[in-house]
């Protein structure tokens, strides 16, 4: 829980404008959270906050590199991210999310802490098939050759299956119709 107080920022007495903070995000920042996405990773939070009467504007440029492990040779390789994400937190009478990047959060707050909206961003950069490098050529390659041969081949053969299977029957009542 002390963690995660690193990440918090206290709104309730800033005054209107500009604010920007800095956060380290390392293997502490990642065994907050239950998951396993991310063991470990070495990133560079600048959060900048634009507070008014009425909202708070923020903000997230996030930059470094995480440590994944290869799915195919179980290797572990650094995966390079760059995040900017806005988020925008309106004052009303209840804490709600009015969508994924606009929140209400009451008038009284005294603190966001942006711990859990950074992990967020960070997972959904993490792309679902996790190759190391050396093996990213090689993959791309496969895929382009194999999509464009097989939909070609597969699209040819539907045609000309789609004529040899006409029913003789439906043939004659074609027939008929040509000849109205």
């Amino acid at each position: 829980m002390r963690a995660r107080k690193k990440y918090d920022i206290h709104i309730y007495k800033l005054s209107n404008g500009v604010h920007e903070y800095q956060f380290e995000i390392g293997k502490e920042f990642f065994e907050m959270f239950d998951g396993d996405l991310v063991e470990n990773g070495q990133l560079n939070a600048v959060v900048s906050l634009n507070k008014s009467d009425s909202m708070i504007q923020v903000d997230f440029n996030i930059e470094g590199s995480l440590e994944l492990d290869c799915d195919r040779s179980l290797e572990k390789f650094d995966f390079p991210i760059h995040i900017d994400q806005n988020m925008i937190y309106k004052y009303g009478e209840e804490d709600k999310e009015l969508s994924e990047d606009v929140f209400v959060i009451e008038k009284n707050t005294q603190t966001l802490n942006v711990s859990g909206i950074m992990y967020e961003f960070i997972g959904l950069e993490i792309p679902m098939k996790k190759l190391h490098p050396k093996f990213q050529e090689e993959e791309d390659e496969d895929d382009e050759s194999e999509g464009s041969m097989i939909y070609t081949s597969e699209a040819e053969e539907n045609i000309e299956q789609k004529e040899e299977d006409i029913d003789p029957r439906w043939a004659a009542l074609k027939n008929l119709k040509n000849k109205n």
